[in-house]
């Protein structure tokens, strides 16, 4: 397996960023009438605090985004299977017309005649009577066809309707993705203004102050994990605790996540060429066989919760107070994850951020 460095935190930032700038200069010209919101002046740690606020903003607004995405496919699979059923009841309906249709058709060209006269006439009256009980006894089954006919014709009136009011709503909630894919982007385009306005010594500010919040946030985490116990006076070093057998899900989904490694961040996407946070863990999942839902605070509900110190690799790890972002556990202390735009899949620190809860799928 290739062995991957960890740039320079002033490294990082110049990387991470590079696209991130364009990306956003994008936005700002896509929206438009929606410039990105001035924000008021601030002294140079609080400008630095600022731009990560924005993109952590940015990123909650992604995964509502992507809440929204999966409700509108959801919703486009029903509207296809009421407009399914819209076309089968057609077809009955018509099928029923077409037979009384028929049966209407021959009894006219028979002449209609008066069943009596019909008998009075007849040169063999026992022929007539039996053939008139066979006459009455199809007259019966086509009331019932008739019948039915009303039924099918009831019902496809009631599935159209029900088919039109699951349009409006998939309507509507087009509708509101439109709306949530222009809060990202104005989102965007508001933390790199921030970004831009940052001094040289805002922007040491910012990594410095980063540096000092992950260093806290891995002893945190640390603290969490137990250490392995040292090996007993005369006794050998004890091998490293082994990793889930290469057949579970988590070491599968893990397997996945490893070979995203190096893939650009993208919001909205799910691999298998680009991700944002939930759509790396969902691909992942994917791959052993496993369906997750697609927003992070989804996927916090998703499994059962275990204590940051019986992570197992493949773990979900959830972060922040409002679960807006995730990551797979990689054993040894470390996430993957799909960290913010501009940014590619990379293994980081299990304390990186503020945890909220471990989740096993």
């Amino acid at each position: 397996m290739a062995t991957h460095r960890r740039p320079s935190q002033h490294g990082t930032a110049r990387a991470a960023r590079a696209s991130v700038l364009s990306a956003a200069a994008t936005a700002a010209v896509a929206l438009g009438s929606a410039p990105a919101v001035a924000e008021p002046a601030l002294d140079r740690a609080g400008a630095a605090q600022r731009v990560d606020e924005l993109f952590a903003e940015a990123e909650r607004a992604v995964e509502e985004y992507n809440g929204t995405a999966e409700r509108v496919a959801e919703l486009t699979t029903e509207a296809e299977r009421y407009q399914r059923r819209v076309e089968a009841g057609r077809q009955a309906v018509n099928d029923t017309r077409r037979s009384l249709g028929s049966a209407a058709a021959a009894h006219y060209r028979a002449g209609g005649i008066d069943p009596t006269v019909a008998l009075l006439l007849s040169d063999d009256p026992d022929t007539y009577l039996a053939r008139a009980a066979a006459v009455q006894r199809v007259g019966t089954r086509r009331s019932g066809e008739l019948r039915e006919l009303m039924a099918a014709q009831r019902t496809l009136e009631q599935r159209r309707a029900e088919a039109g009011d699951k349009l409006d709503e998939l309507a509507a909630e087009r509708d509101a993705l439109a709306r949530a894919k222009n809060t990202v982007l104005r989102k965007l385009a508001t933390a790199q203004a921030q970004y831009d306005r940052l001094t040289a010594e805002e922007h040491a500010e910012r990594a410095e102050r980063a540096e000092r919040e992950r260093a806290e946030q891995e002893r945190a985490a640390a603290a969490a994990v137990p250490a392995p116990a040292g090996p007993a006076a005369g006794q050998a070093t004890p091998a490293a605790a082994p990793a889930p057998a290469a057949g579970t899900r988590g070491a599968t989904a893990l397997q996945a996540a490893r070979g995203a490694l190096g893939s650009p961040y993208a919001w909205g996407a799910a691999g298998p060429n680009s991700f944002d946070c939930s759509g790396l863990t969902q691909w992942a999942y994917r791959q052993a066989g496993v369906s997750l839902p697609r927003t992070s605070q989804a996927q916090a509900a998703a499994g059962t919760p275990v204590p940051l110190s019986a992570a197992q690799p493949g773990d979900l790890v959830v972060y922040r107070s409002d679960a807006s972002h995730i990551g797979l556990y990689a054993g040894g202390g470390q996430v993957i994850h799909a960290p913010y735009p501009g940014a590619a899949v990379r293994l980081e620190p299990v304390g990186m951020m503020p945890l909220h809860s471990v989740v096993r799928p």
